[in-house]
């Protein structure tokens, strides 16, 4: 799968509905964040958790949340900021900042 995303793009997280191990918490889950860079592509975690080894590679991504986007009552910087790694699956395209 040829990587949707660059650093620099904004991103939202999907709300997928999957059970068991996934790598996605759901405190990022319907926020938006930036794509800060581009980590390869490997076997997805979902997949392999349940004897799934054959799959094709999925792209990565480390993804910058700020913290004050994460949690209404963050009484820290403004600059504080959560990087997480995603999977491509868990990623759409984000309206750019201040839009909608």
């Amino acid at each position: 799968m040829k990587p949707r995303f660059d650093a620099g793009d904004r991103v939202s997280v999907l709300e997928l509905g999957k059970a068991g191990h996934i790598r996605t918490p759901f405190y990022v889950r319907h926020k938006s964040g930036v794509v800060l860079r581009r980590c390869g592509a490997f076997l997805n975690p979902e997949d392999l958790s349940v004897g799934n080894v054959g799959g094709p590679v999925v792209p990565l991504y480390r993804v910058g949340f700020a913290m004050t986007d994460l949690w209404d009552e963050y009484r820290g910087s403004p600059a504080d900021m959560l990087c997480i790694e995603l999977y491509d699956h868990w990623l759409t395209p984000a309206a750019p900042e201040g839009a909608g």
